[in-house]
């Protein structure tokens, strides 16, 4: 590529051998100028190919960058998308989440409140379960007069309060505590004991002597007869009485009831079943636990007892001291009662 060119041909025309020299001291420069312009040549076109290669080469690299450029682009348009998607199916699964979320929480708060609601139906149960057999058992007591029942209703409600360990309830297990004690250390008359001294007054009743009476007789007003007796010896006693009458038609005696002298042998009946009907109706009252009835009709069998009959006769005084121990009872035959723990169950009801 880089020959050097043949050297131009020049013909003399009418030049002598003067002219050898000459020509060929002026073909010298112009073979040097161009074989100079030659070389220029040269390297110009060598270096435009050099140029023009990397040219190309960079052409081509920049199309290989550009398409590659393309080529990350799409995929970036791509990931992009992609992250767009996810971001989409991350913010639809957050909201999906936050949905269960709240309805967990809903759920939870709705559990709570029925749990809290259970608890406090649990509660109301049980004080109601507890207020009704103690009013039961406090029934129980008055009809029987024994304390027991009471007392086995008051360990049993506060066996199940301590169970329940509900703080709400502390008030009403200590108004438990304070019943138990109280009604434990309470002591009431024995029931059956006063009726069997009532069913002794209403057997004596018959055998009283009345303040007019001037000898020993029955019901009827007739002279009384004892079994042991013979007939004859009860006879002689009979005239006995009757000469001591006749001997003694006056008599002075200090009269304190005008009313019990005045009596007839059947109103003296009548007196005696009159004292029968209001013991009957004291034991009646006892039994049905109508105290205030009972201690009334004891009351009134008294002042009978007491304005009718002998004072001074030992089946009278014997009366008189029965019907004082039963009075005397009475008195402590009123059952406890149970208002702490009533008034407790009362406000735990209510819910304070």
């Amino acid at each position: 590529m880089s020959s050097d060119p043949p050297e131009p041909k020049t013909v003399e025309v009418g030049a002598g051998p003067g002219h050898s020299s000459a020509s060929a001291v002026v073909r010298k420069p112009l073979l040097t100028v161009a074989r100079l312009g030659l070389a220029l040549a040269a390297l110009s076109l060598a270096a435009s190919a050099t140029l023009w290669q990397r040219l190309s080469a960079a052409r081509e690299q920049l199309a290989r960058q550009t398409t590659d450029s393309a080529l990350q682009a799409l995929e970036a348009r791509a990931m992009a998308k992609q992250a767009q998607e996810q971001a989409l199916e991350t913010a639809a699964r957050l909201a999906v989440s936050e949905l269960r979320l709240s309805e967990v929480a809903m759920q939870r708060s709705q559990l709570e409140e029925l749990m809290q609601s259970l608890s406090r139906s649990r509660d109301e149960n049980l004080v109601v379960d507890i207020e009704s057999s103690l009013r039961l058992a406090q029934q129980q007591s008055q009809l029987t007069g024994s304390v027991e029942p009471l007392v086995a209703a008051l360990k049993s409600a506060d066996l199940r309060v301590t169970r329940a360990a509900q703080p709400r309830l502390a008030q009403l297990q200590r108004a438990i505590a304070r019943d138990i004690s109280r009604v434990g250390a309470t002591v009431v008359s024995d029931t059956p004991s006063l009726l069997a001294r009532i069913d002794e007054l209403l057997r004596m009743a018959d055998e009283l002597v009345l303040s007019n009476a001037v000898a020993p007789v029955n019901a009827s007003g007739m002279l009384v007869r004892p079994d042991s007796e013979s007939a004859t010896r009860w006879w002689q006693r009979a005239l006995e009485l009757v000469g001591d009458e006749l001997r003694n038609l006056l008599r002075v005696s200090r009269v304190e009831q005008p009313e019990a002298v005045l009596l007839s042998p059947e109103q003296s009946f009548f007196v005696r079943e009159n004292l029968k009907l209001k013991l009957l109706n004291a034991r009646l009252g006892l039994l049905a636990r109508q105290l205030d009835s009972a201690r009334a009709d004891l009351a009134s069998a008294a002042a009978t007892l007491y304005k009718y009959f002998d004072p001074a006769a030992r089946k009278t005084q014997a009366a008189a001291s029965l019907l004082q121990q039963v009075q005397g009872q009475m008195k402590t035959l009123e059952l406890p009662r149970i208002d702490d723990t009533l008034a407790a169950l009362t406000t735990a009801a209510a819910g304070r």
